[in-house]
Parts: C-alpha cells; sequence; structure tokens
C-alpha cells in the first residue's frame, strides 16, 4: 500500500485524478519573511511591509503577505505533501493555468496547501502533472490562493 501523498505508477496517477493527495504541514508566515520578499521582489507596499500603518490603515488590520509570496511557498508545500515517484531525473514548474489571491495572508497566520491531481498526460521523455492547489488560512473559510499549477517530469 502506497504511502499518503505518493504516487508510484502512471496507473496510479490516471487512477487517482480528483482526489485529494496530499496536505502539507502548517507553515506560519512571519514578517521577516514578507520583508525579505519585499526586498527581491521590489514590492514595498505598506500593507506588506510598513506594521504600525498596517495595523492603523489597512482594511486586514495587520501587514499581509504578498499574493506572490504565498503562490510562490507552492514548491516548499509540495515537498512535504505529495511525491510522483515514476522515475523521472527532475521535476519542473510548468507554469499555471489559473491563480487566484482569494483572500489575504495576515502575518501571524498558519497557512497550508492541499494537492489535488487535476491531470496527469504521459508524453514522450516525461509527463505533466496538474496540481489544483488550495492554500489553506487556519480559521477561515475562504482559502488564500486557488491554482492550476503545471508541473513536468522528464525522464
Amino acid at each position: 500500500m502506497n504511502t499518503p501523498g505518493t504516487i508510484r505508477s502512471a496507473d496510479e496517477a490516471l487512477s487517482r485524478i480528483g482526489q485529494e493527495i496530499g496536505v502539507s504541514d502548517w507553515f506560519v508566515m512571519e514578517q521577516e519573511r514578507v520583508n525579505a520578499f519585499a526586498t527581491v521582489s521590489g514590492d514595498h507596499q505598506w500593507i506588506h511591509v510598513d506594521v504600525e500603518r498596517a495595523k492603523a490603515e489597512s482594511p486586514f488590520g495587520a501587514p499581509v503577505a504578498h499574493g506572490f509570496l504565498t503562490l510562490s511557498l507552492l514548491s516548499h508545500f509540495s515537498h512535504g505533501a505529495v511525491a510522483f515517484e515514476l522515475g523521472a531525473k527532475t521535476l519542473i514548474n510548468y507554469g499555471f493555468n489559473k491563480v487566484r489571491f482569494v483572500s489575504p495572508v495576515v502575518v501571524g497566520a498558519r497557512i497550508r496547501a492541499h494537492f489535488v491531481l487535476g491531470s496527469f498526460k504521459p508524453f514522450d521523455g516525461g509527463y505533466e502533472i496538474v496540481w489544483n492547489v488550495s492554500v489553506e488560512v487556519e480559521g477561515r473559510d475562504k482559502p488564500a490562493v486557488v491554482a492550476e499549477w503545471l508541473c513536468r517530469g522528464y525522464y
């Protein structure tokens, strides 16, 4: 029997389309990470980096993480939640079909990602996976991010 989150064959992948394959561990969004992302991305909007102003003026009552920061964590979340053991030498990020930033992630919030296998398509030399991912915010009904994420494995 497979461990949760692990796909070991193309037949298994095809049989599990539409199923949740894994859920990541909880992750705390810290101000230091938001600040570092602001530096890397060049997005220093006050709602992200000015803690006192965000508390006083933001509709969220606190600084919030950049949507692109939360999105960029999908790779981190996937490592502990899902695995394809089909003999690929490398797995790459191939892009997104859809991305929506549904609700903000306030600094200090705990988030985690849910991975549903949207599709699996073999091709000559590899395979393509589409993950339907939602990033949950602990204690909230709405997810922070929903996305169709494409990954490719190459033999």
